[in-house]
């Protein structure tokens, strides 16, 4: 009797294994399939993403390969690449009706920055986010129609962006390639109250902070090329000069 309670026992726990990991393969791909549905609905561009991997019993995983696109008219291949970001969930949530995300630290993106300070890629996918979530200052009847079924809400504890960097293509810098760091990115206390934060809000904040921090840092490049550039004219004037000066003073030395 006893051994067969064991064995029972030993079943059971093979199958709450075998049923964790169906579940987590399952939640991975439901994660992967919402990213690739809700996110071009938002901004507009296609949004890809490669895979997720998410422990139900620790609540860790992680993100690999997200690709935004670029909006129509842009030429570069993509608006920004993330090639791995981890995150902590709490794994009591995954069911609720808010799930927490205590972190998601996204390390090493880069974006491509086509256009100018007046009108870019990435300020124009925010500007698409906020269209679809009505925070550009578009009256409700303005938004789109949203997806079928209930919408999960979120709250994320602390947001980090780190080591990401800023090609630059853009004609004010004739041909000129650039590459600038990106500055680090903290946002923390995202949806904490009991209404939390929906994807689309989600979204566009940490868009927002993205956009704000690459304008500022593109900036800060285009001033410094235009001191070089002014430098460089400066010093081919001189050095002309020079020259000028040391014919002139040729001649007077013949005559």
């Amino acid at each position: 009797m006893k051994k067969t309670l064991i064995r029972v026992g030993l079943v059971l726990v093979v199958l709450i294994v075998i049923a964790l990991v169906a579940v987590s393969l399952s939640l991975d791909k439901i994660i992967k399939r919402g990213v690739e549905t809700v996110g071009p609905q938002l901004t507009q561009v296609e949004v890809k993403l490669d895979g997720v991997s998410l422990s139900l019993l620790s609540g860790g995983g992680s993100i690999k390969g997200l690709l935004v696109g670029n909006p129509q008219g842009y030429k570069t291949p993509s608006a920004i690449r993330v090639d791995r970001a981890s995150l902590s969930v709490q794994p009591s949530s995954l069911l609720s009706d808010k799930i927490v995300i205590k972190s998601i630290n996204v390390q090493a993106p880069e974006i491509t920055f086509e256009g100018d300070l007046k009108g870019n890629n990435i300020s124009k996918i925010l500007e698409n986010v906020e269209a679809a979530t009505g925070g550009g200052g578009e009256t409700p009847a303005a938004k789109p129609a949203p997806t079928s079924g209930p919408s999960k809400k979120f709250q994320v504890d602390d947001f980090v962006i780190t080591g990401g960097k800023i090609k630059l293509s853009t004609g004010l810098l004739a041909g000129k390639a650039v590459t600038v760091p990106l500055p680090d990115i903290h946002l923390t206390g995202l949806g904490t109250g009991p209404e939390g934060i929906t994807a689309g809000d989600l979204t566009r904040k940490v868009l927002n902070a993205v956009n704000k921090e690459t304008l500022a840092a593109v900036k800060d490049a285009l001033a410094k090329v235009g001191k070089e550039a002014v430098t460089a004219v400066g010093d081919a004037s001189k050095e002309a000069e020079t020259t000028v000066k040391g014919v002139t003073d040729l001649f007077k030395k013949k005559n």
